[in-house]
């Protein structure tokens, strides 16, 4: 968090993000964005500094983070403060209650330490979130796995049975099952803008790339769905991947 420019994304998943706030609509349009797992509203505050007049809600499960966040990342009273939102609570729980429709973009990037809780990875999970989202909505989802990227193939083909339009954005050596990282995974039921998306994730400081299409379903393979029969959080980062 760069309380001085909110606009600066030091993470490489969370430029991904942003680049997927960038083109979800024309620029400074405001939009309504649900975070699902709030951390220290990094993306929220770019979305409030971009895109002024956003109407946000962000769902952080432990209160602890919520406090912290208030005490030492607090949010502008003039600027972000009032577009912003904070809800403590369980990331499903809080989808489930809100009303269809109302959301452009929905985000979820939520962990419980180094891992995905297992009922936000599966295809009624999805199903929950496009209900959230108003017709033309993106969802994007960060997914963390490495070698052999089975979490990753079961829940990109989540994604795909229950969005019309998906892709997939990371490094590639993720990609490619060489190391653990983290793979954005982006959808609706419209046309999504790969071309602009491509061309900004490979410009990156840490450049990655997005597959779509046959590539991406070459790469899911055989993976089944994940739903919430066989649901299990995701696998947990290496201690590396933090430092």
């Amino acid at each position: 968090v760069d309380l001085d420019d909110p606009r600066h994304l030091e993470l490489e998943y969370v430029r991904r993000l942003g680049h997927v706030i960038d083109l979800a609509a024309p620029g400074r349009t405001p939009l309504r964005v649900l975070h699902l797992g709030g951390g220290g509203l990094t993306l929220a505050r770019y979305v409030a500094a971009t895109r002024p007049g956003s109407r946000q809600l962000a769902v952080e499960s432990n209160p602890r983070v919520v406090g912290l966040v208030r005490q030492r990342l607090p949010l502008s009273p003039a600027g972000a403060a009032d577009q912003i939102s904070v809800r403590v609570g369980d990331a499903r729980a809080v989808l489930e209650q809100v009303p269809a429709g109302s959301f452009d973009v929905l985000v979820a990037d939520v962990f419980a330490g180094a891992a995905t809780p297992a009922h936000l990875t599966s295809v009624e999970f999805t199903e929950l979130a496009a209900r959230a989202l108003a017709p033309p909505g993106i969802y994007a989802a960060n997914v963390g796995d490495g070698p052999p990227l089975a979490h990753a193939r079961g829940r990109v083909a989540a994604v795909r049975s229950v969005f019309c339009h998906a892709c997939v954005i990371a490094e590639e050596a993720v990609l490619g099952g060489a190391t653990f990282g983290n793979l954005v995974v982006i959808a609706a039921h419209r046309e999504l803008p790969v071309a602009a998306l491509a061309r900004r994730a490979a410009a990156d400081p840490f450049p990655a790339r997005l597959i779509d299409g046959d590539e991406l379903g070459d790469f899911v393979g055989a993976a089944s769905p994940i739903t919430d029969a066989r649901a299990e959080p995701s696998p947990a980062l290496p201690p590396e991947v933090f430092t």
